[in-house]
């Protein structure tokens, strides 16, 4: 019986030989991944077996990686695979979870809802609890607080978490509280933010969130940014980084001089109206360009001025900005190419 193909997209991997990461194309089937170079490649460049296969996420095997899973096969070979935020990665891993399962027990795949924690109780749902804690009215407080001349923006302490869990009820006491609060930390939902936080994150196999008042964190996906004097782990965001993040993920761009094509991270953000793009092997500290979509014109079209058909295929669309700079973009499928469109659309018209 043939392979069924349950899920494919794009992902970074870790190479098994060099430690480098690169993006690949990955096909999912419910015996195995098979991951590719290029998207429009006709043999895969490896392959991951499901027979006695183990998946582990999060994997916190590299510390300032995000949103990373593993599968480790029977031969003992682990394979790394970073998604760029925190629900891609659950869709993945959902789905392998349930593949591995369904193959050990001579079952046909299908969907079922898992777990989003794997150390917590089976009555403690994350995600609704994240919620919760960003309802503006009866959740935690977001706050412009400043620490060692920077001022850091949409944020909270570490001992406002605990505080809040405490008093609402969701925990015992502060050391369950920080049971709980290092499962958001563990599972992407909260992010630290500050030397020190970041220092408590980076120096433990477990994640840790510090119950202290000068431990500062944010949630995964608001509108945080940094004001002040750089260093090496702090970045200082702009203007045009102040916006809510509305929509991210991988998408190929045509390059401005050589019109090669290359897979880049977006993030679209609203109020301002921006979409930033990144090297996916890095992380979001640096974009490679940015965007400004205030009076931008975004449409879908069949081709691409000077591509080579070999080169790209399909689910294209052009940005335009107001000053008429062109950007071509492809997605994945049809049905991303237009979320993306509606997305932007929506946020040129709105957006500063």
């Amino acid at each position: 019986m043939e392979p069924k193909t349950i899920r494919e997209g794009y992902l970074v991997k870790k190479g098994t030989v060099l430690n480098s990461w690169k993006v690949v194309w990955v096909v999912l089937a419910d015996d195995g991944i098979e991951f590719y170079k290029k998207k429009t490649d006709s043999s895969p460049k490896g392959m991951i077996p499901f027979k006695d296969a183990v998946l582990t996420s999060p994997c916190q095997d590299f510390n300032k990686k995000m949103f990373v899973f593993k599968v480790s096969t029977a031969s003992n070979q682990d394979h790394f695979f970073q998604a760029t935020h925190l629900e891609e990665r659950e869709l993945w891993t959902k789905d392998i979870k349930r593949a591995i399962t369904c193959l050990q027990g001579g079952k046909k795949f299908a969907r079922k809802s898992t777990r989003r924690s794997i150390r917590l109780p089976e009555t403690v749902n994350l995600s609704e609890l994240c919620v919760m804690m960003k309802d503006q009215d009866a959740g935690i407080k977001q706050m412009k607080l400043e620490k060692e001349k920077k001022v850091f923006n949409h944020c909270f302490t570490g001992n406002a978490v605990i505080d809040w869990l405490v008093s609402q009820g969701k925990v015992r006491n502060r050391t369950e509280g920080l049971m709980l609060a290092a499962g958001l930390l563990n599972e992407g939902f909260l992010q630290p933010a500050g030397e020190l936080s970041k220092a408590a994150v980076e120096g433990s196999l477990e994640l840790t969130l510090l119950d202290q008042p000068d431990a500062f964190y944010y949630f995964a996906d608001s509108g945080f940014f940094c004001e002040g004097y750089s260093s090496d782990d702090d970045t200082i965001l702009k203007e045009e980084f102040r916006g809510t993040k509305v929509k991210q993920g991988f998408l190929l761009k045509q390059g401005h001089r050589r019109k090669n094509w290359k897979v880049r991270k977006f993030i679209l953000r609203d109020d301002p109206a921006y979409i930033h793009y990144y090297d996916p092997t890095k992380g979001e500290e640096y974009p490679l360009g940015s965007i400004h979509l205030r009076g931008s014109v975004i449409t879908a079209v069949d081709y691409v001025p000077d591509a080579k058909k070999h080169d790209v295929e399909g689910n294209l669309f052009e940005i335009i900005t107001s000053d008429e700079i062109h950007y071509y973009l492809q997605a994945a499928t049809a049905e991303e190419r237009n979320e993306w469109i509606r997305a932007i659309q929506a946020v040129s018209k709105t957006g500063k």
